[in-house]
């Protein structure tokens, strides 16, 4: 049996027609991971079409691509050398598919940025570069493509590295190795050119083969991508972004810090003797607690969990067609997590040509790069970027359109404007609010005139001008999982909502609308359905299971 070998993710970006793909299809060839019979096919379109034969046409399937020359999707080719396996992706160089770039950049471990000897460090080289370095890149390799159209010069190639090394530098990115070929002649692609005596760098393929895998992120860190239910078992399914986990582990599931024990690994088809995973695989988890585990969730480590917090500072590459201005509201998605984020403040805006920050910017424009606050609509679990980056790296989705991408440069927990807080549990609520018929316009307002966060203790307001609640009652706020108990009108206790077990008293949501659950089994499907973990349409619709008028009335009131 074939030894399992290392397989390295490396993504080749830069300037539209400096030769990515180009330099890409030439290393397939000299490598022999593509036969020849395909280059032939390749050629003999390229003739019917009544174009010149380019190695990137062994790349570019799109027919709309070849029609006008450039990449417009993001390509995974693999090969591999003596020492291991590559998963080589061609980013797009357009600046329209600058966001095609980011998402295949966004999964490669080593990466390389192609800069054409005759025309220079361009615009797109340094915006790429720059886009990279938002996606953590901390090394990058330089290809000077193109050598034999200025004469395999070396004080040609030196002048770009001196470039291209500065710019790197500025950006905390070490710039290495820095490789000299001509992918269209084939020179110094997998054996060393004979025009270039001057070079000390090896060819393309051992300099490939030099790199290693930054090993930073070694905790565990497994978001949760679904839950199944098979055979009377709950399977926690996702894949291992870094670390690794075997069967007996510890483990805590954030954003509830609910700790529990990995009971055994489930996998497809079944396969009894596994009993452990690694970074890079997918998993079914069996754990000892039937927590109700939901996407986005983060599974780790006791002693090492990843951070959990409604407010991140972040360093961000902005691609939309509008500009991202403060106030404004995207879906941000991490890991497997997706929540509503509003854009709190924008501290700075920076040149990504001249790297300088204009501080308290009002907007964001296509292309540049800003250092923003955003307010999430619930807590999500996340690490800073300089800590894990699969936990601490994400994009902004507007409207249905990937806008931005960036990184978590940090954290923090808002409190509660208005809820119910306990050590970490910090519970949004709205049960006091009041809710107002404003006769001069026909709408129906919800005020908050004293908004207050209560402790355990706390003595709470059971009466308002439109609502009226029990002595004793219990408030299940699903937003942030949180369960809070009022007796004779003091919280008695606030805790994880996976802790909560039904008492037989009323029941509430956040919002101060009456649960319809009298027993326990009515209050787990009902829980269930609200959640989103219940089958489809099995309560019938939310009327079924939340009445607004058991404790609540709309009061008149608002000017005339």
């Amino acid at each position: 049996m074939e030894e399992a070998r290392e397989t390295l993710k490396v993504v080749f970006a830069g300037h539209v027609d400096h030769g990515k793909s180009t330099v890409i299809g030439r290393l397939l060839l000299d490598t022999g991971a593509i036969a020849q019979g395909a280059v032939d096919k390749a050629r003999a379109a390229a003739k019917e079409a009544g174009q010149p034969f380019e190695f990137a046409y062994l790349l570019d399937a799109l027919e709309e691509e070849r029609k006008q020359g450039v990449t417009i999707d993001i390509a995974k080719i693999r090969f591999r050398t003596a020492k291991r396996d590559y998963l080589v992706i061609d980013a797009p160089g357009h600046r329209e598919f600058l966001k095609n770039m980011i998402s295949g950049a966004a999964d490669a471990e080593a990466a390389f940025l192609v800069v054409d000897a005759e025309r220079g460090v361009e615009e797109q080289s340094l915006r790429h570069a720059h886009a990279l370095s938002l996606l953590g890149a901390r090394r990058v390799g330089v290809i000077v493509n193109k050598m034999d159209l200025v004469g395999y010069r070396e004080e040609a190639f030196a002048r770009i590295r001196a470039e291209i090394t500065a710019y790197l530098g500025n950006l905390e990115i070490d710039a290495f190795p820095v490789v000299p070929l001509s992918a269209k002649a084939g020179e110094n692609i997998v054996t060393r050119s004979e025009l270039m005596p001057w070079s000390a760098s090896p060819p393309l393929s051992e300099a490939m083969d030099e790199l290693e895998r930054d090993r930073s992120d070694e905790s565990l860190r497994l978001p949760t991508q679904d839950v199944y239910k098979f055979d009377g078992r709950r399977i926690v399914a996702g894949r291992v972004e870094s670390g690794g986990l075997q069967v007996g582990d510890r483990v805590v599931v954030s954003p509830g810090k609910r700790e529990t024990q990995i009971r055994a690994l489930a996998s497809w088809p079944p396969a009894p003797e596994k009993v452990a995973a690694r970074e890079g695989e997918s998993v079914g988890l069996i754990l000892a607690d039937e927590f109700f585990h939901r996407r986005g969730e983060i599974i780790s480590h006791l002693g090492d969990p990843p951070q959990v917090a409604d407010s991140i500072k972040a360093s961000l590459f902005w691609l939309g067609r509008a500009p991202l201005a403060r106030g404004k509201k995207y879906k941000l998605k991490l890991a497997t997590a997706a929540v509503e984020a509003t854009v709190a403040e924008i501290v700075s805006v920076t040149d990504s040509q001249t790297l300088n920050a204009r501080p308290g910017a009002p907007e964001v424009g296509a292309n540049e790069v800003a250092q923003i606050w955003l307010s999430l609509k619930e807590k999500i679990a996340l690490d800073p970027f300089s800590r894990h980056r699969a936990t601490g790296r994400f994009v902004l989705v507007d409207g249905y359109d990937v806008a931005g991408g960036g990184i978590v440069l940090e954290t923090r927990a808002l409190a509660a404007a208005a809820g119910f807080l306990e050590g970490e549990i910090s519970a949004r609520s709205e049960i006091f609010a009041e809710y107002f018929y404003r006769y001069r316009d026909g709408s129906i307002v919800r005020e908050n005139p004293a908004p207050r966060v209560f402790a355990k203790g706390d003595k709470v307001p059971l009466r308002g001008i439109s609502y009226s609640y029990p002595a004793s009652f219990d408030v299940a706020i699903f937003r942030d999982r949180a369960a809070v108990l009022i007796r004779e009108g003091a919280v008695a206790d606030i805790m994880p909502l996976e802790k909560y077990s039904y008492g037989g008293f009323p029941l509430v949501n956040g919002r101060g609308f009456a649960i319809k659950a009298g027993s326990a089994e009515e209050w787990e499907k009902a829980r269930d359905a609200l959640l989103g973990q219940g089958p489809p349409g099995a309560l019938g619709s939310v009327g079924s299971i939340l009445d607004f008028n058991v404790y609540r009335k709309i009061a008149l009131g608002g000017d005339l």
